[in-house]
């Protein structure tokens, strides 16, 4: 079946499809980043969550930033296997993480890291673009 052209300019054109080839794009920009410090831009949020949220249930902080079930599961697994948090108990159903003064220390390495890839990503844009990127995607994100 031949798509027509406009159908075919149409998805080059589409909102979610750019949005996520995006996406995928600047995740494993950040990953690459983060990768000689063993850990992921996924991992780097949460630990980040986790330090700026403190006695906040684990639920709760993948809510933050936006974890399902699984993913926070797993990545508290293998942070807690690294040794960069430790699980500090429950309240209620909510279970409780800290950092560990190993993962402390690795998150002030991390925010160097990030901050250098988050220049170099700005470099590469123009005028105000990173300003009106933002706005656009929290406007979309509000749904």
């Amino acid at each position: 079946m031949v798509i027509p052209m406009d159908m075919q300019k149409a998805l080059a054109d589409c909102l979610v499809l750019n949005t996520v080839t995006a996406a995928r794009t600047l995740v494993r920009r950040y990953d690459a980043k983060l990768k000689p410090h063993g850990v992921t831009i996924q991992q780097f949020s949460l630990l980040a969550a986790i330090r700026f949220h403190p006695g906040e249930p684990v639920a709760v902080l993948a809510q933050r930033i936006l974890l399902d079930r699984t993913s926070l599961t797993r990545n508290l697994d293998l942070l807690e296997a690294k040794g960069l948090i430790r699980r500090v108990g429950t309240t209620g159903n909510a279970r409780l993480c800290e950092l560990s003064k190993k993962g402390d220390a690795l998150l002030n390495r991390l925010f160097d890291e990030w901050r250098l890839a988050q220049a170099e990503l700005m470099a590469g844009l123009e005028g105000d673009d990173a300003t009106r990127y933002l706005e656009v995607s929290r406007q979309l994100a509000q749904g």
